[in-house]
């Protein structure tokens, strides 16, 4: 029942800590080393302090200015419209609520639109721990806003999961999106839209279940939020997958850990004919900073045979 503002302000300062910890650490080791070889050193604690409080500055305005990445693709399948190109923007892992609020999602808002896509994506993610700060910042004003010719289409995250599965799906419904969830949908194109359930169902359909209603001779995109088996979406016969989920580790040097554990933890990667994106992130999770890694909205510019 907290004022929005002081909410998302706690939310942030009661995340922000552990980043300012571990940069802070590293900064004290490194002024400790300094004064191995000089004594005198004596301003290691303040020098330390100021290095970090820039650096998290530094993070803070990059997270709040995301980047938009323009991604061209030819995709060897034919379509049923005479314009054989397609616009498509693709969002992933806003965690709206007291982090990402209403203030940040107007601006994500005006992002998406300044771009008159032909398609929206939202690759899972949406909420962050709970709807309810949904509800309260009544965010369906600006979520309502966005549309495209061929709709927009959302598969769940894991953090839809987290905040409860039925309560998400509910909210979701309010929406003017499609909301896919181990279905397979065409458009008025023939394009063809694949979207999985997240890995926190463990009873989800594979890959290969859901690829039984495609038309493998149209274009197939796959939408699944956590980048694993690659090697089966290649196998599967996917023209482009988009994903997200990774951050790709949002701070450094946790994309060290993400580029360990993903075979692609961010950026684009061609197996044989599958484009595969994994996005960092429109916003993120927890703590509000960005470093070494960037936040971005990705515009697909698809032309087809």
């Amino acid at each position: 029942n907290l004022p929005n503002s002081f909410s998302h302000f706690l939310y942030e300062v009661g995340n922000g800590w552990l980043v300012f910890t571990l940069y802070m650490v590293i900064a004290l080791l490194a002024m400790d080393l300094i004064r191995l070889f000089n004594r005198e050193f004596s301003w290691g604690f303040v020098i330390a302090f100021l290095l970090t409080i820039g650096l998290l500055s530094y993070g803070y305005y990059t997270y709040k200015h995301p980047k938009t990445q323009v991604i061209n693709i030819d995709i060897n399948k034919p379509v049923n419209t005479a314009g054989k190109a397609l616009k498509v923007v693709a969002i992933s892992d806003l965690h709206l609520g007291n982090g990402a609020n209403k203030k940040q999602l107007q601006k994500y808002i005006l992002m998406i639109k300044k771009e008159q896509p032909d398609l929206i994506l939202i690759g899972g993610d949406l909420i962050d721990n709970s709807v309810a700060p949904l509800y309260y910042q009544k965010m369906a004003e600006e979520l309502s806003q966005l549309h495209a010719p061929f709709g927009v289409y959302m598969v769940p995250g894991n953090h839809e999961y987290i905040s409860g599965i039925r309560e998400s799906i509910g909210y979701i419904r309010r929406l003017p999106f499609h909301f896919l969830q181990d279905s397979v949908v065409t458009l008025s194109n023939g394009v063809q839209i694949v979207g999985r359930d997240d890995r926190s169902n463990h009873s989800r359909k594979s890959l290969s279940e859901l690829m039984q209603a495609v038309d493998p001779d149209k274009p197939v995109i796959l939408l699944d939020h956590q980048p694993y088996d690659l090697d089966k979406t290649e196998a599967a016969g996917v023209d482009l997958q988009f994903s997200g989920h990774t951050h790709h580790g949002q701070v450094w040097p946790m994309n060290w850990l993400t580029d360990h554990l993903f075979e692609v933890s961010h950026g684009y990667k061609k197996k044989g004919n599958s484009h595969i994106y994994v996005s960092s992130g429109l916003a993120l999770w927890g703590p509000p900073f960005r470093i070494g890694t960037s936040s971005e909205m990705v515009v697909f510019r698809l032309t087809f045979k």
